[in-house]
């Protein structure tokens, strides 16, 4: 496909996302103003970045590493200004270079992160936000998670977040989860803002709901999201992974 033709398609489809975000925001009675869109680029190219960031995207979100860590610099040195939302599950040796470049963590899950990822932070001197990963797969679960896709339990949540507010340049801003797959999302996200509103009492600065993708978004912003993470949405099927 050409450049023009790429451009073309991803105009049309980050319109169409932004119609749903707008039509939700409308059905919740919230101003559209209020919810960020995270452009999920994980496997796609860095050009297919700076399409988007010409059609005025600002919020990316990647989940490898050895991946964010060699497409995003580069860009930067172009002069884009733009904020990179790191949303796969972290290994604890990866954190402290994770913390040199990217903006926001969301995935926080286990104390043994924010130790690394505070390390990091201060090597690089530079902030950054952080936030705390729910499992929302079991929600009657009393034990550490196990859920392949990260995430601490809900009973666990106010005092991993305590100890990321009190951790040196790293910033709580709230909570990230990913709704079960196979269900209706919205009890799940229901439950997320429940935990929100808990730790948002001790931490008010913890604003940030970051919840739902391109399948249910629209039940994440029902349910207070402040921040979506969609990809196939707007760039499409995944490309094979190098």
């Amino acid at each position: 496909m050409s450049n023009a033709g790429r451009r073309s398609e991803l105009a049309r489809s980050l319109r169409t996302v932004r119609e749903r975000i707008d039509r939700a925001c409308a059905q919740a009675d919230r101003d559209a103003g209020d919810v960020t869109l995270i452009v999920v680029t994980k496997f796609f190219p860095a050009e297919d970045v700076r399409r988007l960031h010409d059609l005025g995207v600002r919020d990316f979100g990647e989940n490898r590493h050895q991946e964010a860590s060699q497409k995003f610099p580069p860009l930067r040195e172009e002069g884009r200004e733009l904020r990179l939302h790191f949303i796969g599950q972290l290994q604890s040796n990866k954190a402290a270079a994770v913390a040199g470049y990217a903006d926001v963590v969301q995935t926080i899950d286990r104390p043994r992160l924010v130790g690394a990822l505070a390390r990091g932070a201060r090597e690089g001197h530079r902030p950054v936000d952080c936030l705390v990963q729910i499992d929302l797969e079991d929600l009657d679960a009393r034990c550490p998670s196990a859920s392949a896709r990260g995430g601490i339990t809900p009973d666990q949540a106010l005092t991993l977040s305590d100890l990321v507010a009190a951790s040196d340049l790293l910033r709580l801003r709230g909570v990230m989860a990913v709704a079960p797959l196979g269900i209706d999302p919205a009890p799940a996200f229901r439950v997320l803002q429940g935990i929100a509103r808990r730790i948002r009492a001790d931490h008010p600065e913890a604003q940030w709901i970051s919840a739902g993708m391109s399948g249910d978004l629209e039940a994440a912003i029902a349910h207070g999201a402040t921040h979506v993470r969609v990809g196939t949405a707007i760039l499409g099927s995944r490309p094979p992974v190098r």
